[in-house]
């Protein structure tokens, strides 16, 4: 499972979106703008990042869309698809 906290203003939130999209990948999306918990759960996996998004692939932390296209251009993001799940 992939998870994107987001924002709907959010250029590089709308981005990491597309690829993912793009490579028919599937994915949940949080919105934490105006959810202040959502936020602070956010925060508590992300490590105490603020921005957004903050992406997660079966439960491992990737980062922001930086992260996520470099995973990409690495040709690792697969790699990530296919990990094992972290135990909640």
């Amino acid at each position: 499972m992939i998870v994107l906290y987001t924002t709907p203003y959010c250029g590089f939130c709308q981005a990491a979106k597309r690829l993912l999209a793009s490579k028919g990948l599937d994915f949940e999306e949080i919105d934490v703008s105006a959810d202040n918990e959502k936020r602070s759960e956010m925060m508590d996996r992300a490590g105490g990042r603020r921005t957004v998004p903050q992406i997660f692939i079966h439960g491992h932390h990737v980062g922001g869309h930086a992260e996520l296209s470099a995973l990409e251009r690495a040709g690792e993001l697969e790699a990530w698809i296919e990990r094992e799940p972290v135990e909640p």
